[in-house]
């Protein structure tokens, strides 16, 4: 596999590189806007504007965070951490999260002494195109940190990304409210801060899920298990490739593990030539490491087997709960049948192999039984 490791490290500098000079501009940008908003504010005594400066101060650490996650998330392994770093870009971004929850969390409680002690605001025009302009500024910001973020497949970026977007809404929703002020003497803006906070506090809540998603562990991605099925089956000699399991340790990385339905006729040079192929194919072309790939042999020329497989396979595949049947082998010798059968979470796996031991057995009793129940980790194939 060193034939393609320098140009997936080049690839993890490129991504290194966008996510730290993506994340410099949103600082500048947010730190600019924070300034002239919080003047604003000040000056005009409008706490919805204030704490819209607060929000652009919060985006920029949340910046900062995201370049150091980027840069120790690059680290390479060593002897304690032999996996690597990556796990740690999804630390700053619970970091984010946990940053704007308290933003959103500290302007609730800002907007409802405001609307208990209201003061009045004070705007001129000047302060509403201040505040005009740093709305297109955050649409064009959100749009292109988003956009970036996509692209390098950073969690942190994209958060950030859709944050900002969000941020030039409500500061619309401030402008239009020292618009009605100035029009017709309203003073809304202490429940436009309110409304602003929750939102806030909505954003942050979701960006902590997400992140806590990752942490956990979650389905592999769709795009990447199909690709690395397709690598797999298109090897001659493979038929199937069943119980694709990917460990995350971090944004593009996977290390996984799976098992090849290979003829039974192979042997042992022969599975270990296409295992090294295999595996080397998945890295170059998906950069997922397979750790460990695993065998199922299949029965090559019997019709009695064939038979047996038919009808077993339409026993169990009866069932809603059971969603894929691999990995059939018979030994008519010495009267074993063994398979494997992925179940779905409606069912627990205990009682799913309870009435799958006593379907096939009662098809044939004479031979002994090895089903184990798969869990449903990733997305099958069609």
């Amino acid at each position: 596999m060193s034939i393609e490791q320098p140009d997936m490290a080049a690839a993890a500098a490129k991504r290194e590189k966008t996510i730290v000079q993506t994340s410099i501009i949103g600082i500048v940008t947010n730190v600019l806007l924070a300034a002239f908003k919080a003047a604003v504010g000040l000056a005009s005594n409008s706490i919805a504007v204030t704490l819209d400066a607060v929000n652009n101060l919060s985006d920029a650490l949340s910046s900062v965070i995201t370049i150091i996650g980027a840069k120790l998330g690059a680290k390479q392994p060593d002897k304690k951490h032999p996996m690597g770093y990556g796990r740690i870009e999804y630390l700053s971004s619970m970091l984010v999260a946990a940053i704007v929850l308290y933003a959103g969390i500290t302007a609730l409680v800002e907007s409802v002494k405001k609307i208990i002690h209201p003061e009045p605001a004070d705007y001129s025009v000047v302060s509403l195109v201040i505040i005009a302009v740093a709305i297109v500024v955050k649409l064009v910001l959100g749009s292109y940190v988003k956009r970036q973020g996509e692209k390098v497949n950073s969690g942190a970026l994209i958060a950030s990304g859709s944050d900002a977007s969000f941020d030039a809404i409500l500061s619309a929703s401030v402008l239009a409210s020292a618009i009605i002020y100035l029009l017709f003497g309203i003073s809304l803006e202490a429940y436009v801060g309110v409304v602003i906070a929750i939102f806030i506090i909505k954003a942050g809540i979701e960006m902590m899920s997400e992140t806590l998603d990752d942490i956990i562990g979650t389905r592999g991605d769709a795009e990447t298990t199909a690709k690395v099925r397709e690598i797999l089956c298109a090897q001659p000699e493979v038929r199937g490739a069943y119980d694709l399991t990917l460990f995350n340790y971090g944004p593009n990385k996977y290390y996984g593990s799976v098992h090849l339905e290979l003829p039974d006729t192979m042997n042992v040079d022969e599975v270990d030539r296409l295992t090294r192929r295999a595996q080397l194919a998945v890295y170059q072309k998906t950069g997922v490491i397979l750790t460990g790939i695993g065998v199922y042999s299949y029965n090559t020329s019997n019709d009695e087997v064939a038979a047996m497989r038919n009808k077993i396979q339409e026993t169990v595949m009866s069932h809603d709960w059971a969603l894929q049947m691999h990995g059939f082998y018979v030994d008519l010798e010495n009267k074993t049948i063994r398979f494997d059968v992925v179940v779905s979470f409606d069912i627990d796996r205990a009682e799913a192999l309870r009435i799958m031991n006593g379907e096939v057995q009662a098809l044939y009793p004479d031979y002994k039984l090895y089903i184990v129940p798969d869990v449903d980790a990733t997305d099958l194939p069609a």
